[in-house]
């Protein structure tokens, strides 16, 4: 359009997807609600179509304006560049309140649970056993994204694309255990404020690691069809800026909850 040839900013063109993702997460909360009170995930399955296939056709409008149309000048990546940093911001005091209400009931335990923590009735897991192991892979992980960013930064493409390809399957690998230990549970989420402050903190957490390998996965993806290059390519730090995110918290996870909280 002819009022970008005039300044360096994208004026975006009229998208519904605002709309549809609008209405796609009022289905999932409407539907989560359903679920927890009348036990009935319907409406909660339900919104995951139009709320994957927002995500599919948003991501592929951003990616044509960045990679085929030239619309993200250098203006335009500052903007996203704070849009993200100040994102991950908002995300690191989402989890400060978590670990408050973790120290809040650990460091003074109320009389209810016996004035204990753990409670006596709960047994908490080995932090030796699968979460030392969950740690390795994710610090693992780290390794390889910043191995990709620099084989990006030196043109080494099928690096990069390996790198990257062993950082989503170390993501992936992460959620299947913590979905294994979570099935293994001695305790659920209903038992006292141990295990409403461990599942909260620690599910919330491996939904971030979800998102977080579906970004590098999209990053993958766009650098295996070459969208990136040494100079441009934003879209695969962003994704690299959250992952080493959810490993800084998983570290305080770990430490804290598994390992001193135990």
């Amino acid at each position: 359009m002819s009022h970008h040839n005039h300044h360096s900013y994208h004026l975006v063109d009229m998208s519904p997807w605002p709309l549809t993702g609008s209405i796609a997460a009022m289905m999932l909360t409407s539907g989560l609600i359903k679920w927890f009170h009348l036990f009935n995930p319907d409406l909660l399955l339900l919104s995951m179509a139009p709320i994957i296939l927002t995500m599919i056709q948003w991501w592929r409008d951003v990616t044509r304006e960045s990679t085929y149309q030239g619309l993200h000048t250098l203006a335009v990546i500052k903007g996203l560049r704070w849009g993200m940093i100040l994102f991950i911001t908002s995300e690191v005091l989402f989890f400060f309140s978590f670990f408050w209400a973790f120290f809040h009931s650990s460091l003074s335990p109320a009389i209810e649970i016996g004035m204990l923590w753990p409670p006596v009735s709960v047994q908490p897991f080995n932090p030796f056993q699968i979460p030392l192991l969950n740690t390795t892979i994710l610090l693992s992980s780290g390794a390889t994204v910043t191995w990709a960013h620099h084989a990006i930064l030196e043109a080494n493409y099928s690096e990069a694309v390996q790198s990257l390809g062993v950082t989503v399957i170390l993501g992936a690998y992460f959620t299947s255990l913590q979905a294994y230990e979570y099935l293994e549970a001695s305790f659920s989420i209903a038992d006292s404020v141990y295990g409403a402050t461990f599942f909260v903190a620690t599910g919330f957490h491996g939904l971030h690691v979800i998102i977080g390998t579906t970004f590098l996965l999209v990053c993958f993806l766009r650098l295996y069809n070459c969208h990136f290059s040494n100079n441009h390519h934003f879209g695969f730090e962003a994704a690299a800026w959250y992952w080493h995110f959810v490993d800084v918290v998983w570290l305080f996870l770990y430490t804290f909850i598994y390992w001193w909280g135990s």
